[in-house]
């Protein structure tokens, strides 16, 4: 099997952008992402395009990767479209790695793409929801709503039901508190203040974050990531086709798994997925320097710090209070801002996390550096099935 390291990665900013369209997102991710890996289009043997929303929003449902990517140089190769809701950008990058660690391919692509911000804001909470099996909604309103949530209304989606309806179950066995995921939020948002590319990089306060409107109890909508636009680009290689200088970026282990119908002293996706990665790179939680977390809501931070095993079940609060994931404290979270604050355009997000761990491996994150960040890690979910993440995908890099 083929070592695989990093050879560039790039993302657009993150926003609200009415100009901008998946193709024009594209192709500046790859464009930025090529340049930093100091190759060509043609060097780049196989794509796996990542979009969890177009054929929803846009009704291009199908050869979105050959569309978006039309004017890249990159047509001719091999392009594989890839959708697995939230994580189908880390999906994308798992097939990359995988078709290098195989043999396949020397240099390969993975990209994710997605326009979220459209006038209809129906629509595109409407595709989010799409994310669950449908044959089985009633089912998981039925669960969501079973301690108190109110049925789905207004201006959000029902994925906010699901996390608030968790978020409720962890209060009652850790005793999180509002106040605790509002620290959450407080946190990300002063993280993005240093990230030119995040959505939202205005400082909150603990007091804003609980007086914003509320969208399912106990989330308000500080706690919730927003809706917005953008790609990100990774490109993967063989050792011996890496060019340029700097720190080695080693992919130690892309492990993707699916959740389950499970009970509720049975392992999570995220606990199987970290796990297994863990156990490929030869690693624990506690070697782990720098983290990024799917953040979709403010309580998720908390429950995959427990989760990763960064701390013991119910010590999640504990930990965020001692400081520990802050900057200055061991293990930071989430230094991008996450996705509360750096933004959540869902085919995008797995890709733009591992984009921040590069940059932070190579010492390239200027004021939100985490100094001496040798071993990362990044937690991508997408979709639910009953309470657990539909897909699962934890990577972790070296240097």
């Amino acid at each position: 099997m083929t070592d695989v390291v990093v050879a560039g990665a790039a993302m657009t900013a993150f926003g609200k952008f009415p100009a901008a369209t998946a193709r024009s997102l594209a192709e500046e991710a790859v464009r930025d992402a090529l340049a930093d890996a100091e190759l060509a289009p043609a060097d780049v043997a196989m794509v796996f395009f990542a979009n969890a929303a177009a054929g929803l929003i846009t009704g291009q449902e199908m050869i979105r990767g050959q569309v978006a990517l039309r004017h890249t140089g990159l047509l001719g190769a091999p392009i594989v479209n890839v959708e697995n809701a939230c994580a189908s950008a880390s999906t994308a990058l798992y097939l990359a790695v995988n078709a290098v660690r195989s043999g396949q391919v020397e240099v390969a692509l993975a990209i994710g793409a997605e326009k979220m911000a459209i006038p209809d804001k129906a629509r595109a909470f409407a595709a989010i929801g799409a994310a669950v099996d449908l044959d089985q909604l009633d089912e998981l309103r039925a669960w969501a709503a079973a301690d108190g949530a109110a049925d789905v209304v207004g201006d959000r989606s029902m994925f906010m039901d699901v996390y608030a309806a968790l978020t409720r179950a962890y209060m009652a066995r850790s005793g999180a508190t509002a106040t605790d995921f509002a620290e959450v939020a407080v946190k990300s948002h002063e993280a993005a203040k240093r990230n030119p590319k995040a959505q939202y990089r205005n400082p909150v306060t603990v007091a804003e974050v609980l007086a914003s409107r509320p969208v399912s109890p106990p989330l308000t909508l500080l706690m919730c990531s927003p809706i917005g636009d953008g790609a990100a680009a990774v490109v993967v290689c063989a050792p011996h086709r890496r060019r340029g200088s700097g720190p080695v970026v080693k992919v130690a282990a892309s492990v993707l798994v699916s959740g389950m119908d499970r009970g509720p002293d049975e392992p999570s996706a995220v606990e199987r997925a970290a796990h297994l990665a863990y156990e490929a790179a030869g690693v624990g939680p506690a070697d782990m320097d720098v983290i990024e977390v799917h953040d979709a809501a403010a309580p998720a931070e908390l429950m995959a710090y427990e989760e990763l095993g960064l701390c013991a079940p119910g010590d999640g609060p504990k930990l965020l209070q001692s400081g520990h994931t802050r900057f200055g404290g061991p293990q930071v979270v989430n230094p991008s801002g996450g996705l509360l604050s750096k933004g959540h355009p869902i085919g995008a997000t797995g890709c733009a996390q591992v984009v921040e761990l590069v940059d932070q491996l190579r010492g390239r994150c200027g004021h939100r550096q985490v100094p001496g960040a040798r071993l990362a890690l990044a937690e991508n979910g997408g979709g639910f099935l009953g309470a657990d993440n539909a897909a699962l995908v934890v990577t972790v890099l070296a240097v």
